[in-house]
């Protein structure tokens, strides 16, 4: 099972990584968003990251993953800040760390109940 783990994090990590690069104009009403639906996507993007990383049991260490899916993100916001039609948003950053936070949290409670 943990390899079909890895398996969707590895193609969500493609994902969205495509959807990331392409236009706002490109993806159906993206540019329609409002400031704060924006931020609720990034964060549930990274919630999932997050979780579905921790729950694929890689061998390497919990806070390192953590922090190598937040250094995709930073990468991703680096590349909208040269992006013709994207833009950096430290915003995007917060939200960003808000769902890895959150994520992170939901698998160690779930490991915490499934160790009592």
């Amino acid at each position: 099972m943990k390899n079909i783990f890895k398996a969707i994090f590895f193609i969500s990590l493609f994902l969205i990584f495509i959807f990331s690069i392409l236009s706002a104009s490109q993806i159906s009403n993206l540019a329609k968003l409002s400031f704060f639906s924006d931020k609720l996507i990034h964060f549930l993007i990274y919630f999932y990251l997050t979780y579905i990383g921790l729950i694929s049991y890689f061998h390497i260490n919990r806070l390192f993953l953590i922090f190598l899916i937040f250094i995709y993100g930073f990468c991703i916001e680096i590349i909208h800040f040269y992006h013709p039609n994207r833009l950096f948003e430290i915003f995007d950053l917060l939200s960003n760390l808000l769902g890895i936070v959150a994520g992170s949290l939901l698998f160690n409670l779930k490991f915490f109940f499934e160790k009592y």
